[in-house]
């Protein structure tokens, strides 16, 4: 049985080496080379890409340093176990999206973000300070001023969630912010929310988390970080097997 897909549309790109390096990793990820296997010979590849050996030499070196191929004199270039993947470098996560990732790689995502993003909420209600919380309202602003299906309005989403991990005080938390684009990128290209419940609840949950923060109180922007994070798997359906859990703003969340 396969995992159901979802395709994230491939973006612009800038150079020879930038192409070649983007769909040989979607390769490997989509299978196409999989774990273990030797990928073609440099000749073969750059024929097959039509660039120089230098150009397909960046890219291997590239893909080497990200952890998906291991190259070995005499033996070729080998991909690497998914296990030794560098799974939170920001264009390994952006490759996952193009090549169409499962619901499993997006509760994936959500798994990470349930386990750094409700301590960051907690630490930056415990470490608060007021230009902080101001930054947090101005992003809520821009959220709550543009249209909830456009870039204006996921960029806002981003740009509010990066501000709570910094106010966390905590560097290790700010640097997971590649993890959190990525899911709110994928979830907002997925399913944008449109109706106006989704919308109003969207703009709610995470009202609740910066009211939270000023109000220095860290269960409660705890519990409001998971609220946003359960709601977004809701909206796309990547449904989570964890139990049901009362939300503080009301009703039951099912992960």
């Amino acid at each position: 049985m396969t995992s159901p897909i979802v395709v994230i549309p491939a973006g612009r790109h800038q150079s020879s080496q930038v192409s070649v390096t983007r769909t040989l990793a979607i390769d490997i990820i989509s299978g196409r080379y999989p774990e273990g296997s030797l990928l073609p010979r440099d000749a073969e590849l750059s024929s097959m890409f039509s660039v120089s050996r230098t150009v397909l030499r960046e890219s291997m070196k590239t893909l080497s340093a990200k952890g998906l191929i291991v190259a070995k004199a005499k033996v070729g270039t080998r991909v690497r176990e998914r296990a030794d993947w560098n799974m939170f470098d920001p264009d390994l996560i952006a490759w996952h999206l193009e090549a169409g990732v499962s619901k499993r790689f997006l509760r994936d995502l959500a798994d990470i973000r349930l386990a750094v993003e409700p301590r960051a909420a907690e630490l930056a209600a415990l470490r608060r300070v007021p230009e902080m919380v101001a930054a947090m309202r101005e992003s809520l602003a821009a959220m709550e001023a543009a249209d909830s299906t456009s870039l204006a309005f996921a960029e806002a989403d981003l740009d509010l969630h990066l501000k709570i991990a910094a106010a966390s005080g905590n560097p290790f938390m700010r640097s997971i912010g590649a993890v959190v684009e990525a899911a709110l990128r994928a979830s907002f290209r997925l399913s944008a929310p449109a109706e106006p419940e989704d919308r109003d609840l969207v703009l709610k949950t995470h009202g609740a988390i910066v009211d939270a923060i000023e109000a220095g109180n860290p269960e409660a922007a705890a519990d409001a970080m998971v609220d946003v994070i359960l709601n977004g798997m809701r909206r796309h359906g990547a449904v989570s097997p964890l139990p049901q859990r009362r939300s503080r703003l009301g009703g039951v969340v099912s992960p």
